[in-house]
């Protein structure tokens, strides 16, 4: 969990206070939205639906709309999506509900995404009465499904469908322990239909889930800690990989400690968001996706490289050294090897590990401080980088935005909830646990504005701007997302790097057309956002946020950015659409799309 505490359980829109509140246990979902306030939940995100009828009517008026308070979202996506940046900002499980088969399939792409991610969250979903006596004409028929959780039940930590009133209870405090408990990942709990709304005869108890809480963090074998301790203090270029991690100064500052310790170069995950501050001395270059020249570098002369949670091992390996041995002893440290089910193919490519410290990243780190010896090593710093020159150009850069934003800004701390292809982190240097969440997890396009929302909910009393820097493409599948900002007030700014096309397809197909010895010109074909080019601004506004642009000029960024950053710090959520230079990154085709072209790669 990170510094900012818990939320602040304020309601978001005083326009939901419900009236005349029935306090009374009378009815079968009442028993599912009581287990949800003694486990403190503070929101739930939700499209409604008919299936859940009963469970939305004790939210409002059994429970008063408070503890958990419902967040309307315009599509099930996005209640998930905003569940998954609450947890990506805060470490813990918000509750979301999906109607039916039919929202339960709205969602399952952002469930993807927060199974990817390995984040924690509460989903209800409901179905039709399953005693068929009880379904009404066909609007129950096709909203029964025999085993719904089989729609997500791959890419779920576990689901279930209690078949009682009094199942209720063990029910969700088993997906509250389960979801809580690391490794972690969405749950699924389907409440039929007639079960909610079944009037209750006898008391159902409701156990204190102080008895039922998750389980702490597991720590390494002592055996394998010596033997990487061991490794570890023998060896001469050592390189750490940081990875997943737990989102706490604490755990910080551990992770920095331990690498000086032992002297060793930092790489660091742009999917994995900050995890150790990358102007750090011994940090080398920027966070990547695909391995960069001075990080495959380090670990080419590396003698022991220290995985702590990274994403993709296999494949860094691979991208270093190529598909032959890897030179350098592997230590890694982590736990997601107990979620690999072979439905799908996240668990990645195999890497070869030496020493296995299976368990929790972070507590590995502080019982590696432990066993080490207590000395500093010293240590040559990361290879000096580049400057990065300023790009010549008429249109807008996103260093020219980053720049006018960081003059926006000025010393207000930033968490940056999705960051667009190429920005520039060297301007602005993870420094802090919240300064950038990270990457999606599951590469669904339309996952930024949710989980930004999601973020700027959980950080709204933290001092932090949130701040969610999304493509066009991003930004446009999942435009409707806005409005829930707008309902309650949740302050945010959405800053849109709009290059009018699906510009990684737009990559990967000139990469495709080389390779085949065909002409890259036709590569906008099919991926073009353009002729008309939408109007993003407009369409913000109609969601009820302030709209700015589009700017097309970088004499227009200042003032621009000013504007947006008042305009949330006041509160109000803003998008501001910025036309982004189509060619600006074309250095990016030396990424995946054009060496995933090359043979062996």
């Amino acid at each position: 969990m990170p510094d900012n505490g818990k939320p602040s359980l304020r309601r978001l829109s005083p326009r939901d206070e419900p009236k005349d509140v029935d306090p009374k246990t009378a009815w079968g979902s009442d028993i599912a939205a009581q287990v949800l306030r003694r486990l403190d939940i503070p929101y739930i995100a939700l499209n409604p639906g008919a299936s859940y009828r009963g469970f939305h009517d004790s939210l409002v008026n059994h429970l008063g709309n408070r503890t958990p308070e419902m967040i309307l979202c315009l599509h099930e996506e996005q209640a998930v999506g905003i569940a998954h940046g609450y947890a990506k900002a805060t470490g813990r499980p918000m509750a979301v509900a999906l109607h039916s088969n039919v929202g339960l399939m709205h969602g399952s792409m952002a469930i993807y995404n927060a199974w990817c991610d390995r984040q924690p969250m509460l989903i209800f979903g409901a179905t039709g009465p399953v005693d068929a006596v009880l379904r009404r004409p066909w609007i129950d028929w096709i909203h029964t499904s025999q085993d719904q959780g089989a729609l997500v039940r791959n890419f779920v930590k576990w689901d279930d469908q209690p078949g009682s009133a009094a199942a209720l209870p063990e029910s969700i405090l088993r997906a509250w322990q389960q979801t809580a408990t690391a490794p972690h990942g969405p749950v699924y709990v389907c409440l039929d239909a007639a079960i909610q709304e079944q009037q209750l005869t006898d008391e159902v108890a409701i156990p204190d889930p102080a008895r039922f809480g998750p389980a702490p963090a597991s720590r390494p074998a002592a055996a394998a800690l010596r033997e990487a301790a061991d490794l570890l203090a023998r060896a001469r270029h050592p390189v750490i990989l940081f990875g997943r991690g737990r989102r706490t100064q604490e755990d910080w500052d551990r992770r920095v400690a331990l690498a000086e310790r032992l002297g060793a170069l930092m790489l660091s995950d742009l999917k994995a968001g900050a995890m150790v501050p990358t102007d750090h001395p011994l940090h080398v270059d920027e966070p990547f996706n695909q391995l960069s020249r001075p990080a495959k570098a380090a670990l080419e002369q590396a003698d022991v490289v220290l995985s702590l949670g990274w994403i993709d091992l296999g494949g860094v390996l691979r991208q270093a050294y190529g598909r032959g041995s890897v030179p350098a002893k592997v230590i890694h440290a982590g736990d997601d090897i107990h979620l690999h089910n072979g439905w799908g193919k996240e668990h990645l490519e195999l890497p070869p590990i030496d020493v296995h410290l299976l368990g929790d990243p972070d507590a590995a780190v502080a019982d590696l401080l432990e066993a080490l010896p207590d000395r500093p090593r010293t240590a040559a710093p990361a290879p000096p980088r580049e400057a990065k020159p300023e790009e010549k150009s008429e249109r807008v850069t996103l260093r020219q935005v980053a720049r006018a934003l960081a003059e926006a800004v000025g010393r207000q701390p930033v968490t940056f909830a999705s960051l667009a292809r190429a920005w520039p982190i060297d301007l602005w240097p993870h420094r802090h646990p919240l300064d950038y969440l990270g990457k999606d997890g599951g590469g669904g396009v339309g996952s930024g504005p949710g989980i930004t929302i999601g973020a700027a909910l959980a950080l709204k009393d933290s001092g932090r701007l949130t701040v969610g820097v999304l493509g066009d493409g991003d930004c446009l599948m999942s435009m409707n997302a806005l409005w829930t900002a707008a309902r309650y007030g949740i302050p945010v700014l959405f800053i849109v790097a709009n290059n009018r096309s699906y510009y990684n397809d737009e990559l990967h197909q000139e990469g495709v057309a080389r390779h085949r010895g065909r002409s890259p010109a036709n590569r906008w074909i099919g991926q073009s956002i353009d002729h008309p080019a939408p109007d993003i601004a407009k369409l913000a506004e109609a969601q009820g946020l302030m709209g700015i642009g589009p700017l097309k000029r970088p004499e227009e960024l200042a003032e621009a950015m000013r504007r947006g950053v008042e305009c949330a710090r006041g509160g109000r959520p803003c998008l501001i659409d910025v036309h982004i230079d189509p060619g600006h990154g074309r250095h990016l085709r030396e990424s995946m799309a054009e060496r995933s072209m090359a043979k062996g790669a």
